[in-house]
């Protein structure tokens, strides 16, 4: 099967570079830009012209969608561009599956979720209240997808990190490595999710064909809970950064232009139950991801 991949050159995007690699499908990584070294061909998903040349030329058969509008704050003075990226590109490349009877595997978020009070996991079919543009947006995605009737697997993510690009992870090792002392919100709670653990996943459902007859949304992060707070204390333990005083702050003491999920723990039990998909603790996927790094204790 050939298998087209969108944003190939992100964290999600090189971690399924990375699983993928002695896949016997074929796997074509696109993106908007030419990374040095990284095999990728250009694709503009917001024209849907462009997105059917590239299936029918490659006789595509599977979209495994890794692009996003992913800026939060910024989002909120940019909305055109982050719906054509996460709204209406999404619709193109479910219709340009629909058209050859082939699978969407889309990425989204747990910013679906956030404008209710809530202390118990979120499951699948509990209802979107996005708070923002971005969760907006990513929830108008989802919906594109259904409304398009083509074949899909919709895996709603949280608190992303890898070895790639910028993150939360990267950002706190330099900083715990340079502050003396650093604030850190304590009243969000949800899971880390080491990017390699979910393209894992992604690939083990799409290349063993676990997908068919499963149509769905579903939610993957790391097992566990924590605050951005616990993350970044066991960040720097892991790092050995033990001169950094890490005190705990509210988030009103960090003004967004976006009010942030405070409880965004997503239930794991349909993905686990559907595919027999084994879901790593998080703070073991930390450990491996700073072992990749070459950051260790």
């Amino acid at each position: 099967m050939n298998i087209l991949v969108t944003g190939a050159n992100g964290q999600l995007g090189n971690e399924i570079r990375i699983v993928a690699k002695n896949s016997r499908d074929t796997y074509i990584y696109t993106d908007v830009v030419e990374v040095e070294g990284m095999e990728t061909t250009l694709l503009d998903i917001t024209s849907i012209e462009a997105v059917r040349k590239m299936v029918q030329e490659n006789d595509v058969k599977c979209i495994i969608n890794c692009a996003a509008y992913t800026n939060v704050d910024k989002a909120e003075t940019d909305e055109t561009f982050c719906e054509l990226l996460n709204a209406k590109a999404v619709e193109n490349l479910a219709i340009a599956m629909k058209e050859v009877d082939g699978l969407l595997v889309h990425v989204s978020t747990d910013y679906v979720f956030g404008g209710d009070p809530y202390n118990t996991p979120c499951k699948e079919d509990q209802k979107g209240t996005p708070t923002g543009v971005y969760g907006k947006t990513k929830l108008q995605g989802e919906n594109n997808i259904l409304a398009s009737g083509c074949k899909h697997i919709i895996i709603r993510t949280a608190w992303l990190y890898s070895e790639f690009g910028k993150n939360f992870v990267k950002t706190m090792l330099a900083l715990t490595a340079s502050k003396p002392q650093l604030k850190v919100v304590f009243d969000q709670v949800g899971t880390p999710t080491y990017a390699y653990d979910l393209a894992a996943a992604i690939y083990e459902i799409v290349s063993e064909r676990k997908y068919e007859g499963n149509d769905g949304v579903y939610h993957y992060s790391n097992e566990g809970v924590c605050s951005w707070f616990d993350f970044t204390k066991m960040i720097a333990e892991y790092a050995g950064h033990t001169e950094c005083d890490i005190q705990p702050c509210h988030s009103d003491e960090f003004p967004s232009p976006v009010k942030r999920p405070a409880y965004s723990v997503l239930d794991k039990t349909k993905i686990k139950a559907t595919f027999g998909v084994k879901v790593p603790y998080w703070t073991e996927s930390l450990k491996v991801c700073l072992g990749n790094l070459n950051i260790t204790n």
